[in-house]
């Protein structure tokens, strides 16, 4: 016998286990060329090359120079 979610066994007794949600599978392919790749791929070599920028002008060397300084 159900109610409303609820099942209730032989004894009489409500078992009150938790609904499973449907399962939601995304087919989209997320690996090789795709759309989604090239622009993470294309944010992080900005974020990377306006880094080296800054990090240019507040040492006042460049990539190679602050390298080797250490």
């Amino acid at each position: 016998m159900t109610a409303k979610g609820f099942t209730i066994n032989d004894r009489g007794l409500l078992n009150n286990y938790a609904i499973e949600p449907k399962v939601y599978v995304d087919e989209s392919n997320r690996a090789g060329f795709t759309e989604y790749a090239e622009k993470l791929n294309g944010r992080l070599a900005m974020i990377g090359f306006v880094s080296l920028i800054a990090l240019e002008v507040i040492t006042g060397h460049g990539l190679i120079g602050w390298l080797t300084s250490l």
